[in-house]
């Protein structure tokens, strides 16, 4: 899947962002809206990671859906 399905199917993906990132809210998800560089700024903020690597986690997680 691309981030483009993401996007287009965003209401259906938050759980399966929640449980990839449990760490972020409901609002925190919510306020990412679909956007990509959002997502990865909000792991990066939760979970102390560099850039990098908070692109990493996101493209691993579009790898597994």
């Amino acid at each position: 899947m691309n981030w483009d399905q993401i996007q287009g199917k965003w209401n259906q993906m938050t759980g399966n962002i929640k449980a990839q990132w449990g760490e972020l809210t409901d609002d925190e998800i919510a306020e990412v809206n679909g956007e990509r560089e959002a997502l990865e700024g909000k792991i990066q903020a939760k979970y102390g990671k560099s850039k990098e690597e908070a692109k990493q986690e996101v493209d691993a997680f579009l790898s597994k859906h």
